[in-house]
């Protein structure tokens, strides 16, 4: 604790109008203790830990992509379900290339200057379907906001390509936003897939720091546009917690889409891919998701995956079944 000298022993000020300090001692009481020893991260709740991607079918599917240059989402964005779901010969193909032009908070997929539209593309995955036996194929995008109409046809023709290949089997498609461009969402209902989805990802209050080029209206907007095009199409979305939203919040956002009347619902929680995304405010336990399930199927949705581990496409072919797809 420092005072001036004529606080402390009524020294008159120095000639030049200085005065000179004194440092008194300071009560051990007082003292502050800082740690310094290195903080160990927080261990993952038991019900966070998914079984480590191995097996034969895990490796030929690897083998698979690979050949065929393709992605799938579910190594780009670390899924935790990765070997449950390909050990199942369930995966979701990433196209428009690994490189995405927005750079959400929560996301892993790296994002930057995409390469040119590979239309070629859609008959490889395609070709991966169909030597997979998939029943039901999974397909999303990185955003391309350098050209969102070029994006959706992409998707038509993987529509179009699969039911060519790999006849029988149902399509689910996870589109970006297409920046609300109407033509692109036209295009994508048009080709009729069984399920159209779009993930609303967070709540609005949430958006600008979550959802890096993304709108809460544009995403709710797209959906409702969906469902007045087709009322037949079964239109999907989800949902992250643990990025610092309140319960208020979340089920504010479950109302706006059961009133737009969206079908099917994924709730799961956000894991930090790393040091540079938004940091995680808290795990939710697995009763807590087991509320938010029964509020959102009591306000109308068919469907709810709520859970630790879901994801956008985890048990997607069970989810279409309760749809009544058949």
């Amino acid at each position: 604790m420092r005072r001036q000298a004529q606080n402390q022993r009524g020294m008159p000020p120095l000639s030049n109008g200085s005065t000179i300090d004194i440092v008194t001692p300071v009560a051990a009481s007082e003292l502050i203790q800082i740690d310094l020893s290195p903080k160990k991260p927080t261990p993952k709740p038991e019900w966070l830990k998914a079984r480590a991607p191995m097996g034969e079918t895990f490796h030929a599917l690897k083998k698979l992509t690979r050949e065929q240059g393709l992605h799938t989402v579910c190594e780009s964005a670390h899924c935790p379900n990765i070997g449950e779901c390909w050990n199942h010969k369930t995966a979701t193909f990433m196209m428009l290339g690994n490189s995405c032009t927005r750079r959400c908070g929560f996301c892993a997929v790296p994002s930057g200057k995409p390469e040119p539209i590979d239309h070629d593309e859609p008959r490889r995955v395609a070709y991966a379907v169909a030597t997979l036996g998939l029943q039901h194929a999974v397909i999303t995008s990185v955003n391309r906001d350098d050209d969102n109409v070029g994006a959706a046809t992409a998707f038509v023709n993987v529509i179009h390509e699969i039911r060519k290949q790999a006849p029988g089997c149902q399509v689910e498609i996870l589109t970006p936003d297409f920046q609300g461009t109407e033509e692109a969402i036209r295009l994508v209902v048009a080709a009729g897939p069984e399920i159209l989805n779009h993930n609303i990802e967070t709540v609005p209050r949430l958006y600008r720091v979550a959802k890096s080029g993304g709108r809460y209206e544009r995403s709710i907007g797209y959906l409702r546009l969906a469902k007045e095009l087709n009322p037949k199409q079964v239109t999907k979305t989800g949902i992250i917690v643990g990025m610092g939203e309140e319960t208020h919040e979340l089920l504010d956002v479950f109302r706006d889409l059961a009133a737009i009347k969206v079908d099917i619902l994924t709730i799961g929680q956000y894991l930090r891919p790393s040091k540079d995304h938004i940091p995680m405010k808290r795990y939710y336990t697995p009763q807590e998701f087991e509320f938010l399930k029964e509020e959102a199927l009591r306000m109308g949705f068919k469907h709810v995956e709520s859970g630790p581990l879901v994801r956008s496409s985890y048990h997607a072919h069970e989810q279409a079944q309760s749809t009544g797809l058949k």
